[in-house]
């Protein structure tokens, strides 16, 4: 099963109700780990409630460089090294990322007890691991802001015949291939997704950064099974939605419709609208039946043709 958790919807600050931004895409059940997206102050401090390890994260991806997005990772990082197995972590973001990263760790004097890697991201940049490829697009807002869509394939069957007209040798590199890895022999690179047949799309779950309703968005978006999208105002707040980089209920409704999503989930929400989530909700579903407000704690199943509750907080 492959999960969504929201581990905070909050916009801005931390509130008694809404944490602010992260989300755990959660596969351990069934390949034992997870993609952490984004992690604002406290996000740890949510992991605690999950029967999820630190250890078990071994990918962080970072929207942007605000606040509300970023300042739980120090303290993240410092706790995973005391985990018992010292798991390669890899953390991918916007430039400034790794500056961010460094500093905080030398000024700390916070020694990692295992290797990880930063790398920061470029619009239509590609990454590939295990079954799934990662891909980003920038977005509209104040700074450099990224939605990542990820794609898992279905494995299909090796072409050894491929393999063996390039002069690879059948042996223990058909099984690293096969499992999407990319290898390289001889001062060449082979990547595994390039010698798998039949692969079919299986799950597709884009993820947006603050945003304002953009072309990017929708492109990134096109047939997903589920669309995180911000919703930071309601409908009437539409100005200062534009003004500040930012969407309405309904310009996410818009982005799930044109992009042919199959399920939306709205994220990020004002604290002024604490005691409206059922009009804010209402307000998107006016133009995307199939969308769900996310609370902190909320839980999604994620299949093929969209998102199915597990539990709301």
């Amino acid at each position: 099963m492959m999960k969504i958790t929201f581990l905070g919807t909050g916009a801005g600050k931390p509130s008694k109700e809404r944490n602010v931004s992260s989300l755990l895409l959660n596969m351990v059940e069934e390949l034992g780990y997870a993609f952490l997206f984004d992690c604002g102050e406290g996000a740890q401090l949510r992991l605690m409630h999950l029967p999820v390890k630190l250890n078990q994260i071994n990918h962080i991806f970072i929207t942007h460089l605000h606040g509300d997005h970023l300042f739980g990772l120090p303290g993240l990082l410092g706790s995973r090294s005391f985990e018992n197995k010292a798991v390669p972590l890899d953390i991918y973001g916007p430039k400034g990322l790794a500056l961010f990263i460094d500093t905080i760790l030398k000024v700390s004097q916070t020694h990692l007890s295992y290797p990880f890697e930063v790398t920061e991201i470029s619009s239509g940049d590609a990454f590939y691991f295990d079954r799934f490829k990662i891909e980003t697009a920038l977005l509209d807002h104040g700074l450099p802001s990224f939605g990542y869509r990820v794609t898992e394939t279905k494995p299909g069957a090796l072409d050894a015949e491929k393999l063996k007209e390039l002069g690879v040798p059948p042996g223990p590199i058909y099984g690293r291939l096969k499992n999407g890895e990319t290898v390289v022999l001889d001062g060449n690179t082979y990547r595994g997704s390039d010698f798998i047949k039949d692969q079919k799309t299986d799950r597709v779950i884009t993820i947006c950064g603050d945003t304002r309703k953009c072309d990017s968005a929708i492109k990134l978006a096109k047939d997903s099974s589920v669309l995180v999208f911000e919703a930071t105002y309601m409908d009437i707040h539409q100005e200062k939605a534009d003004k500040y980089y930012h969407s309405t209920s309904k310009d996410a409704a818009s982005i799930a419709s044109e992009s042919g999503t199959r399920s939306l989930i709205l994220n990020h929400t004002s604290s002024r609208y604490l005691d409206q989530g059922k009009a804010l909700l209402e307000e998107a579903k006016e133009v995307f039946g199939n969308t769900y407000l996310a609370s902190d704690f909320t839980e999604f199943d994620v299949t093929p043709d969209g998102a199915k509750v597990l539990s709301f907080s």
